[in-house]
């Protein structure tokens, strides 16, 4: 298995962040086989969804709705709200596996693979990216 780390700078906003030119350009020399990506934070996760037309942004919408940024979380260090990026990756979770074949995503024509980031108080977020190569 090859395996490497990304560093991503998510900023003091919420955030859906496309991955996907990374993740063509880390397959681009492999065969068949999967991409995996794993992000070793407890507030952030990965989804795969179209970008572009507005689906990122009802993303964070959608989240705001389910998890309101108030006081009625258990878990509260940090900014106001912060309790709810500790339960996002129930609901985002914190990998997602794409295949690969000839060395390119085998993605649906309008999907990514973004880094979702609730997180507004850590700014930095690290992305595996590890690929098995087919048999």
């Amino acid at each position: 298995m090859d395996s490497e780390i990304r560093h991503y700078r998510t900023g003091d906003r919420e955030v859906v962040l496309d991955l996907t030119d990374d993740c063509r350009e880390y397959v681009s020399g492999f065969g068949d086989g999967l991409l995996h990506l794993f992000v070793p934070h407890a507030t952030a996760g990965i989804a795969i969804l179209e970008t572009g037309a507005g689906s990122d942004d009802d993303l964070l919408a959608a989240l705001a709705d389910l998890l309101p940024a108030d006081d009625r979380w258990r878990h509260a260090h940090g900014s106001r709200g912060h309790g709810r990026s500790h339960v996002m990756p129930a609901l985002i979770p914190p990998y997602a596996t794409v295949p690969v074949l000839g060395g390119r995503l085998a993605l649906g024509t309008w999907q990514s693979v973004c880094l979702v980031d609730l997180n507004v108080d850590n700014h930095d977020r690290d992305v595996r990216f590890s690929f098995l190569r087919g048999a």
